[in-house]
């Protein structure tokens, strides 16, 4: 069984038991989350697709922890004008592990 969820403005496949790195959520680390914006939900032969969304449907995850990717380095310059810029930014993320999807 798996589950199609939307959060953060980005749509994840999510099966029960997987690990998945989404955008920061407002939630502690040991803490449970309810992702209700479920689009599709799919058993080996019954699938429900929502128009936009499938009515009555959860994913209850579990918060492993909160943390910032890697650094993304860019640089800005132009030439022949002795104007350059360098940027650095960290993405924070949220690691939740699925526990159990309700269709």
């Amino acid at each position: 069984m798996y589950a199609i969820i939307k959060t953060g403005g980005k749509q994840y496949k999510v099966a029960e038991g997987d690990t998945v790195f989404v955008e920061k959520l407002d939630a502690k680390e040991g803490k449970e989350v309810t992702f209700d914006k479920v689009i599709l939900v799919a058993d080996g032969k019954d699938v429900k697709i929502g128009a936009p969304l499938v009515k009555g449907a959860k994913v209850s995850a579990k918060v492993e922890k909160q943390g910032k990717e890697k650094k993304v380095t860019t640089f800005h310059y132009k030439p022949k004008k002795h104007s350059h810029s360098k940027y650095g930014h960290r993405q924070p993320y949220t690691k939740v592990t699925v526990e159990k999807i309700e269709a």
